[in-house]
């Protein structure tokens, strides 16, 4: 159906991949994945015909009816549900027609066109605009209020909506949970799964993608390699075939070695001329193998906070919500140390207002927020990336937002703090107005770790962000020793970080008693995004409201709630003692440091002063090596436990 045949792409002087064989049948469900930047996007704009190939080809049927959701969503008092339903260009053509019969005195056309309408679904194509619509998330009200007054998010939805609309043989999405909460992802991933056409998407959300597509494409070092199964199957694949590669490579490397080691030693002896040009042409039609090169990985952690006072912060009966319009009302709240918090609830219901109450950033309307005198907010808000001067460089933005203690540091300290999230060399000082969506991303988080926060808040930090970063800013948080908040429709981010979860639902916010399938089978009993209906209890929604489908119990008859409580107190205790661990280890490195300029000192007998400092060094490093082990006992005892 669709066919790449040793197509090379460009963008720029660019090349973005070559050689690329490929082809996508009738019915298939695709995801296209890679590093940012590597031409995944470009990839669907060649699809879509808006690239031509620099080499090879690229052929689709010439009738093909491709869906795209459009970039730009115009600034008009169109109403929404009329901006999704002219996504059916089948039925908007018909319409058109009609008018025109209707205006020609062409009663019979205008029979015969009718009948066309109905056939095609005419009649009910407001109900299923009205679907899509809600479905993403809009409200039953919403549905007549022109599209000028809504937020870009949301005009976004309604073009993901209007391209849903669409009666197509090819649906091509890009990143189309970027401005969606986790209520309508769930919903949209149903949609897809239940989709008859062929689709291709681009996604670094690796549940949505393993729920829906059935093959994976990926874009490497400038190669596009095809893998059958899902993500996780294509990751599976990939490492299995980069292992045999490394492994191909190396052994062609040491006969490549053994070749030449016998053409140096010959080359001049007449007696073996034969063989050495033999040999030498061995060489040349040797294939060459191409191995992986390493792309930018990021290691990072969360600094140890200077201080983690308990509570950090606390809400009490707390009620919030912008000038008369109470959002939710009667919250209570205490953060510590430790804490591992997922905010569930459908766009609207007041999960960024929580943030920002939280935050400080938003008063209360009534109650009381309580903060430590020693609380330090790291904040990643969905708006944050935005707030990034684009005229200043990277090196600018990290001294400005990270606080006062990066004002103290020394430009290389700086430098060496952004190499560690992808900004090497001269990036440093390249404006960020150059920069990517997951560029700025990376930025606002190196901002936010330079503060050494004790208080995490991060309101879908996963935007923009590929799997590299997604699995570092994972690995930094399941490290992290303050309390972390996450909203995020990126499920993987949920599950890894969070030990249990709150709803925001009906002007309440409250304990959420069950997983991320339990909050799924809930949603679909009470809360779905098509109906708007939030739970019509007033208690807490718990796990026993909807026990997801096939859901076993945990070993010994352990609640899930037990399990959770016991996984923060197993963590609350730890927390500490890795604090602990990660002090004595920066300590050993500093005597380390200060041993080695001793011993260079003691060589000159001038100095023999300095043995009774060395002597001091020595007895203070076994003491902290034998501190390091015993903690590092007690740490593996605990999570035996």
């Amino acid at each position: 159906m669709l066919n790449l045949r040793d197509v090379r792409l460009r963008r720029g002087s660019r090349v973005l991949f070559e050689e690329a064989t490929v082809g996508v049948f009738r019915g298939d469900k695709v995801g296209i994945v890679g590093r940012n930047g590597s031409g995944k996007s470009s990839l669907l704009a060649l699809i879509r015909g808006e690239l031509a190939p620099d080499l090879g080809d690229y052929t689709a049927p010439a009738s093909l009816c491709i869906a795209v959701v459009e970039q730009s969503v115009p600034d008009s008092a169109q109403a929404v549900i009329e901006y999704v339903r002219e996504g059916d260009a089948e039925l908007l053509r018909i319409e058109h027609a009609i008018a025109a019969a209707h205006a020609a005195g062409d009663g019979h056309r205008e029979a015969q066109l009718h009948a066309d309408f109905d056939a095609a679904g005419g009649y009910g194509a407001r109900s299923r605009a009205a679907s899509l619509a809600t479905g993403l998330g809009f409200e039953a009200d919403d549905l007549e209020r022109p599209l000028q007054v809504f937020s870009g998010g949301l005009r976004m939805r309604a073009a993901l909506a209007r391209a849903l609309m669409r009666r197509s043989d090819v649906l091509l999405l890009d990143e189309p949970t970027n401005h969606l909460d986790l209520d309508a992802v769930l919903w949209l991933e149903g949609w897809l799964r239940a989709y008859r056409g062929t689709l291709l998407i681009v996604s670094h959300d690796r549940e949505f993608l393993d729920a829906i597509v059935g093959r994976t494409i990926h874009i490497e070092n400038g190669r596009l390699g095809a893998y059958n199964g899902n993500y996780s199957a294509f990751e599976r694949q990939w490492a299995a075939a980069r292992e045999r590669n490394a492994a191909l490579a190396e052994s062609q490397r040491r006969e490549i070695a053994h070749v030449e080691g016998f053409v140096e030693r010959f080359r001049a002896k007449a007696s073996k001329a034969r063989q050495v040009q033999s040999r030498l042409k061995w060489l040349d039609r040797l294939p060459a193998i191409i191995e992986a090169q390493g792309e930018e990985s990021f290691a990072w952690e969360f600094p140890a906070p200077a201080k983690l006072p308990r509570p950090l912060v606390a809400l009490d009966r707390v009620d919030a919500g912008y000038g008369e319009r109470r959002i939710f009302a009667d919250a209570r709240l205490s953060l510590d140390p430790g804490d591992r918090i997922g905010v569930l609830g459908r766009n609207g219901a007041g999960k960024s207002t929580l943030m920002k109450t939280i935050a400080g950033t938003l008063a209360p309307l009534a109650g009381e927020r309580t903060a430590a005198p020693d609380l330090e907010v790291g904040f990643f808000a969905q708006l944050e990336v935005e707030q990034l001067d684009v005229a200043s460089s990277s090196i600018e933005e990290l001294g400005r937002r990270g606080g006062p203690a990066v004002a103290r540091w020394t430009p290389q300290q700086k430098r060496d703090h952004l190499g560690r999230f992808g900004f090497r060399g001269d990036r440093v000082f390249e404006p960020v107005g150059r920069f990517s969506g997951g560029e700025r991303a990376r930025l606002t988080l190196a901002a936010i770790v330079a503060r050494r926060p004790n208080l995490l808040l991060l309101d879908e930090p996963t935007n923009h962000l590929d799997f590299e970063m997604r699995n570092a800013l994972l690995l930094a948080l399941q490290d992290y020793a303050g309390a972390v908040l996450i909203v995020s429709h990126d499920r993987s981010l949920l599950r890894g970080a969070c030990d249990r979860f709150l709803v925001v639902a009906g002007g309440v916010v409250q304990p959420f008693d069950g997983d991320l399938e339990d909050y799924a089978a809930w949603l679909a009993r009470g809360a779905t995004p098509a109906t708007g209906a939030a739970p019509t209890t007033g208690d807490a929604p718990t796990a026993d409201d909807a026990p997801a489908a096939g859901a076993a119990a945990p070993a010994g008859g352990e609640s899930r709630r037990d399990a959770r409580r016991r996984e923060a107190a197993a963590r609350n205790r730890l927390t500490p003692l890795r604090a602990q661990l990660r002090d004595i280890e920066a300590e050993l490195a500093a005597l380390a440091r200060e041993r080695a300029e001793i011993e260079r000192a003691l060589a000159d007998p001038a100095q023999f002063a300095l043995a009774a400092e060395f002597g001091r060094i020595t007895q203070r490093t076994a003491a902290l090596e034998d501190r390091w082990l015993a903690l590092s006992e007690e740490i593996d005892a605990a999570q035996r436990a």
